[in-house]
């Protein structure tokens, strides 16, 4: 399945938004990776209700966007994922501009890094420059693991164990959620725990340090290791986007250059307080307005009434 395929296949338009108009976060840049579309795992549904709540002028795409990994062996692609589609293709024809910066799932794609496919543009790599001034370089950060680099056979073999512990996480947070428990990744929780790990993931963080470095630049944003993480050590300030199939998480910068980390499962449940308190406001304004216009009304006619 290629990516010209999936967008010609896509149907013109999505569902009218406008009639139920949402609060939205507008930022000058989001960054996201790790979504794997075409895979069971990817959050679709979480993913489609971020960028419902959450917009900005520029969006990373930071690599495993598309899994092709997958989709070759054992396609999945429901609706959700065309509507993801879909709604990136809308924010750019409404102006936004995105950069896909393939990773390893999708590196088919890395031979069309200099093109544009429906308006979005491919990178091999992207410096991005924050209002404040600093530099960072873009990248998905796969070239820096070596079993991804040097042992793809067994990046195969690990892949379908995380496949396996990923397709755990649904019947586990569907028994977690008749409970009453919010969302709760058992892959990301074994990850935390394996020492092999989090020395891994130490490694490859200081791999991409290095890297930025030699780039002579700031800081660096990356993906690939679904950890998402936004932190400045020594002179570096390393950012990894995290994942759409565990933590739904990205990172967001403001108008003043501060780079966010955002946690949607977190962040999603203050939305939907804020977004109570506010009918609850509405609520209790609306019989306050309807006896200030009948007072208003009575005093045109001199208090009489019928």
């Amino acid at each position: 399945m290629k990516w010209d395929a999936i967008i010609s296949g896509l149907p013109a338009t999505e569902p009218d938004e406008t009639r139920h108009p949402v609060h939205r976060a507008y930022y000058r840049t989001l960054f996201l990776s790790d979504l794997h579309l075409g895979t069971r795992a990817f959050q679709a549904e979480a993913l489609l209700d971020f960028l419902k709540h959450n917009d900005a002028d520029t969006i990373y795409l930071v690599g495993d966007i598309v899994d092709f990994w997958r989709v070759q062996r054992s396609p999945y692609w429901p609706q959700s994922h065309n509507d993801v589609v879909q709604k990136l293709l809308r924010k750019v024809r409404k102006g936004a501009r995105i950069i896909y910066v393939p990773g390893n799932h999708d590196e088919a794609l890395r031979a069309y890094c200099g093109t544009h496919f429906g308006g979005i543009e491919l990178h091999r790599d992207f410096i991005h420059t924050t209002a404040d001034g600093r530099r960072f370089l873009v990248i998905h950060g796969d070239e820096f693991d070596v079993v991804v680099r040097y042992a793809q056979w067994l990046a195969f073999l690990g892949d379908r164990s995380y496949e396996f512990l990923l397709w755990c996480n649904h019947p586990l947070n569907w028994a977690r959620k008749r409970l009453g428990f919010g969302y709760w990744s058992l892959s990301a929780f074994l990850k935390h725990q394996v020492k092999q790990a989090v020395n891994f993931m130490g490694e490859f963080e200081q791999a991409l340090k290095e890297e930025a470095e030699r780039f002579e630049v700031d800081g660096i944003i990356c993906g690939h290791i679904h950890h998402a993480a936004n932190h400045k050590s020594g002179n570096i300030h390393y950012v990894n986007c995290g994942d759409w199939v565990e933590s739904c998480t990205a990172i967001a910068e403001d108008h003043d250059g501060q780079l966010h980390l955002i946690s949607w499962p977190q962040a999603r449940e203050a939305v939907a307080i804020e977004a109570k308190a506010t009918t609850n406001a509405n609520a209790s304004l609306a019989p306050t307005m309807t006896d200030n216009n009948t007072k208003h009304q009575n005093s045109e006619t001199g208090g009489v009434i019928g």
